[in-house]
């Protein structure tokens, strides 16, 4: 009973859908880019793109959505949680190995319900429904799409450091304990929004790593190599 009648016991059922949220949002995720996109640039993917995009695209974004909102919610939730019954600062070396993860979620949260959602319901799917009644597509239906798939991909970049840092939070030795934690943050967010930043506004010749899986999975083993020795550097 103790699962129910004790905050611990209710924290660790917060992580539990954290976890089961998590799952199913970074599984959509990478079903969208490493299985769907591609197929979808094969002949026979373009072939079957229009009855995709009108049948199976709208009920995984369903669940890809919700599972973003339920990792969010659940995750700032147990956040609160650590602060206001561990009594855990800020500058807590755990805390800021969570928050590096829950910084990079959120973004990714966003990017779902800000970007990616948005341009699919009321551009692609929308423009696929119109052309199968003999409709014009929506205009600039191309333009949002490649916002949004610059947006997934980008997601997809910062779920390999995001789950690292979450998942070794109460493990990882040698990383940031907090005896610097402005100068790991500083740099930290510096380079977290700069990649956001260049997926949203920036230009094609800065965009080339999203264009291929490879180049998005390599350029996020990058960036959780340097917050890795960022951290391990400003603790020596």
């Amino acid at each position: 009973m103790d699962l129910i009648t004790t905050g611990y016991g209710w924290e660790f059922l917060i992580r539990f859908l954290h976890f089961l949220a998590g799952v199913c949002w970074i599984g959509v995720l990478w079903y969208f880019n490493f299985i769907q996109t591609p197929f979808f640039a094969t002949e026979l993917g373009g072939e079957a793109k229009s009855a995709m995009t009108r049948g199976l695209v709208p009920n995984a974004l369903w669940w890809f959505r919700w599972g973003a909102m339920f990792t969010f919610g659940t995750g700032w939730l147990l956040i609160l949680m650590y602060i206001g019954m561990d009594g855990m600062s800020l500058s807590d070396g755990l805390m800021t190995r969570i928050l590096t993860g829950g910084v990079m979620g959120t973004i990714m949260w966003y990017n779902v319900w800000f970007i990616i959602w948005p341009a699919q319901r009321d551009y692609a799917i929308q423009s696929a429904l119109n052309v199968a009644e003999g409709k014009d597509p929506v205009p600039g239906t191309p333009e949002k799409g490649a916002l949004a798939g610059r947006a997934s991909r980008t997601n997809t970049l910062f779920s390999i450091p995001m789950l690292f840092f979450m998942g070794s939070a109460r493990h990882l030795i040698g990383f940031n304990e907090g005896s610097n934690d402005m100068i790991y943050w500083i740099v930290a967010l510096g380079l977290i929004l700069a990649v956001e930043l260049n997926a949203v506004i920036g230009t094609g010749t800065r965009q080339k790593y999203l264009a291929s899986v490879s180049g998005t999975i390599h350029a996020g083993l990058g960036l959780l190599v340097v917050l890795y020795v960022v951290g391990v550097l400003v603790n020596s």
